[in-house]
This record gives C-alpha cells, sequence and structure tokens, in this order.
C-alpha cells in the first residue's frame, strides 16, 4: 500500500489530495498545525478505519518538524508532498513598503520548512517504494515571467512570489543531489485554486478551479513524475514554467 505524508492537509488544496489518496487506496498521513480544531480531516480519517493518520506538524517551527520525525522513526514514506504555506497578507509586501518580519516568516514556513522537512524524513523517502518528494510551489515564484501583473492582489505580494523562488531552488538543488539516491522531485504549481489563501479575487474568477480540480491534477502529476522530470517547474497538467 503506498503511503503519502502530506502537510497542510486540514483545508484547501491539501485536504483534496488527502480525500485523492485515500480514495485511491492509500495510507495517508496527514499534518496540520492544529488536529484538534481540523474537523473536517478528523471526520474523514474516521471514514477510512485507519487509513488516514492526523499528525500535528508546523512546518515553521523547528522543534516540531524533528518531533514528527520522532514519531515516525525509520517508517517508509512513498510520497512526500509539501503544501502547507501562507500568503504571507495583509502585512505590507508592496514596492513601497516591506513588512520585515513578516517577509522572514513567509520564507521560513514557504521556503525553509519544506527543505528542512524533506531533510528530516530524507531516510524515511529512500526506505520507501515511490521515493518522491513533491513541493506545492506557484507561478508566482517564476523570475523569467511575471505571472498576474496587473493584478494588485499579485503584483503586491512580494514576501510571497520571494519564498516560492527560494522553494524552487532549494527543491531543484535536491532534485540533483539526491537523484542518486533514487528519490524524484517535483516542483508543481497548484493552478488558481479557490481556497482561503487565494481571497475574493479567486472565488470571483471563472478561470480559478476548486481544491477538488487541483488536487486531482497534482496527483496525476505526481504519478506520472520520474528521473526525467525530477527537479522541473511545471503545473500540474504537465507544461513547465520558466524559471
Amino acid at each position: 500500500m503506498t503511503k503519502v505524508l502530506i502537510t497542510g492537509a486540514n483545508r484547501g488544496v491539501g485536504f483534496g489530495l488527502v480525500r485523492q489518496y485515500v480514495a485511491d487506496g492509500a495510507e495517508v498521513i496527514a499534518c496540520c498545525r492544529n488536529p484538534a480544531n481540523a474537523d473536517a480531516l478528523g471526520d474523514l480519517a474516521s471514514s477510512f478505519e485507519g487509513r488516514i493518520r492526523v499528525m500535528r506538524l508546523d512546518v515553521g517551527d523547528e522543534a516540531s518538524i524533528s518531533s514528527l520525525k520522532e514519531s515516525l522513526g525509520d517508517e517508509p514514506i512513498d510520497v512526500l508532498i509539501s503544501n502547507a504555506g501562507i500568503n504571507g497578507t495583509p502585512k505590507d509586501q508592496s514596492a513601497t513598503r516591506i513588512d520585515p518580519e513578516n517577509w522572514i516568516n513567509t520564507v521560513r514556513v514557504n521556503a525553509l520548512g519544506p527543505m528542512l522537512l524533506a531533510q528530516a524524513l530524507a531516510e524515511n523517502l529512500r526506505c520507501g517504494s515511490k521515493k518522491k518528494l513533491v513541493a506545492i510551489s506557484s507561478v508566482f515564484g517564476s523570475n523569467a515571467k511575471d505571472y498576474g501583473a496587473g493584478v494588485a492582489t499579485a503584483t503586491n505580494r512580494y514576501a510571497y512570489r520571494a519564498s516560492k523562488a527560494a522553494l524552487n531552488n532549494g527543491m531543484r538543488g535536491l532534485a540533483r543531489d539526491w537523484a542518486k539516491d533514487g528519490i524524484i522531485v517535483g516542483i508543481l504549481d497548484p493552478g488558481w485554486v479557490r481556497t482561503d489563501m487565494a481571497g475574493e479575487a479567486a472565488v470571483a474568477s471563472p478561470t480559478s478551479i476548486s481544491a477538488d480540480e487541483s488536487a486531482s491534477g497534482i496527483k496525476g502529476r505526481i504519478d506520472l513524475l520520474g528521473p526525467e522530470s525530477s527537479g522541473i517547474f511545471q503545473r500540474f497538467w504537465g507544461e513547465p514554467i520558466p524559471w
């Protein structure tokens, strides 16, 4: 049975991924900051007879990552999906004003957290059968193309954009350096998803998609990941994104 660990599993795309994988017969380790308040996730876990294990994880806290590793021990993990993230708003992230503490925290959660988690669970991945490490990134992390230009909610997200660019760079490095261990790295944009993070603009847009639609596409892309696509920055339907 495939074993998948998903961060930020209590809502949005993360919750959608939990549903996708458990419906496909996988065992899921569903991580979130406050399991006691994750009612929908808890209800889903109760309905799948032990195939969803809800565990506490704050990816912005090194001690929390260490605690998760201690709890898992050397348990094999086939697919590790770093989905948890923050957009850093409504703190200042503009061309005229930056909130320094918010910038640091956004990068800590979105870029450093997934790297530390990957390093902490590297041996678990090496023991897994699929050895797939996946980071849910964003087209806003592209330096070559200014996605969202002209949209106020996009152009002002300086900290978020920087954090996703840093995440992409780190994961691309792991794709190179861990290839010898058979670890495959996916760097995926989930699309413009109607979630709390995306806000009202996504809700109102005719081009946005639901969390379940995104999760289904992401899972399909993960299933197709191989050595030839490791470290490539791409949309969930496979279109490459310029770095």
